[in-house]
Parts: C-alpha cells; structure tokens; sequence
C-alpha cells in the first residue's frame, strides 16, 4: 500500500498550491497515471488519451464504463489533428460554443493510433471552459476524461467527494470548489448526413439550432 502516500489533493483556489496541483497533474499525466480534474460541468477523471494501459486503469477505476471515455482538449486547433474531415456543421457548434459545455461526436482520423474502446471509428471532443482544466489540457494534449464518479454513483461536484470513490485508483487530484453548474453537456452526434442531438444538456436544442438549424432530436436521446 505504498502507493496510497502517493495520492495528493491540490487546493487550486490558493495560487501556490495550484501552480503545484497543475504541475502535478501534467507529470502524472505523462506517466500514464490518472487525474482528477474540476471542468466547467462535473469533476473529471481523466487519463492520457493515446495510452491504452491508462484509458483502461480509468475504467476499472470507474468501474465500468458503458460507452468508450470522451476526449478533452485544450485548444480547438488540436481539433483538426485528430478528425479526418471536420463538417461545416462541426466547426460551426465549435465557433459558438466552444470553450463550453457541448460534446460533438465525430470521425477521428483512421491514423491515430489510440484505444478508446468499441468507437466505430468515432470518437466525442469537447474543449471545457474551466481555467484549471484547459492549462493542463493545453500541456498534456488530449485526454480521455469520464466523469470522477463511481458507475452507478452521483456524479463528483468536487474534487474530495471524487477521492471519496475513487481513492487510491487516482495519484493526483485537483479541488477547485463545487462545480457551478452540474448540468451534462450536450452531445450532437456530426457523423452522418443531419446532426443529431444524442443528450439534452447544459446548451439547448434552440441554442444549437440558433447555429446550425438542421440539428434533430435523436430517438435514443
């Protein structure tokens, strides 16, 4: 159990101890370690997004996981390394609404060389509007993140109650307060012909279609 005094929770609401958490949080990332992070929804625990034994370590952590993890990024340029072709429609909702709480499922480039789980060659971005998550995003690249709960749990609204289920299985958590708005993000699925909204969250079917006026409502959503 010597691991377990490994296990760190950084207050970034203190300037120094968020410097500290961050830099933390950068170097477990690289080492195929996992992370528990404050975004602009939820708290998110979250895993090198191109190492297969760190991706699988955050769904055993989770225990169980449905669906394949999304992907945060710290930047919308890192978008296009990672899409084979991006839709009009795509860098439209991308435009509006990111940084932010929308998630957009789309074809990732067949050249990436990642294991996400059963993706059907597709994978779900989203770039969070959360200062503590984008500086480390933008440090470690793009990261497989679900949210820092236990399946079958309440989602994490802070970092302690995320150490509270999670415990030992993550090396290094941030705590930047309760999460402001809890609410999901909205997913729109742009892998077919119309954009199809997958799950109703923080940003509404108006909004979206405010933007692209085409967008659906999926029968499973």
């Amino acid at each position: 159990m010597a691991d377990c005094f490994l296990v760190m929770l950084y207050d970034c609401r203190s300037p120094a101890d968020r410097d500290r958490g961050i830099a933390a949080a950068i170097e477990a990332v690289r080492n195929g370690e996992l992370v528990v992070l404050p975004t602009d929804t939820v708290y998110g625990i979250g895993a090198d997004a191109f190492t297969p034994s760190a991706v699988e370590a955050l769904l055993e952590a989770k225990g169980g996981q449905p669906a394949p993890p999304p992907v945060l990024i710290g930047s919308r340029h890192t978008l296009d390394g990672l899409v084979f072709s991006l839709p009009r429609a795509a860098r439209d909702l991308v435009e509006a609404f990111w940084p932010g709480a929308l998630t957009i499922v789309v074809e990732h480039s067949p050249s990436l060389r990642w294991d996400l789980g059963e993706t059907s060659g597709t994978v779900a971005v989203r770039m969070p509007l959360h200062p503590v998550a984008l500086e480390v995003l933008r440090e470690t690249g793009p990261m497989a993140v679900a949210s820092a709960n236990r399946t079958g749990q309440p989602a994490a609204t802070t970092a302690e109650v995320a150490r509270d289920q999670l415990a030992y299985s993550v090396r290094t958590y941030l705590e930047a307060g309760p999460a402001a708005d809890p609410v999901p993000s909205t997913i729109v699925d742009l892998t077919g012909e119309v954009p199809r909204l997958l799950r109703a969250g923080a940003i509404g079917l108006d909004r979206l279609r405010d933007v692209v006026p085409d967008v659906v409502e999926s029968r499973v959503a």
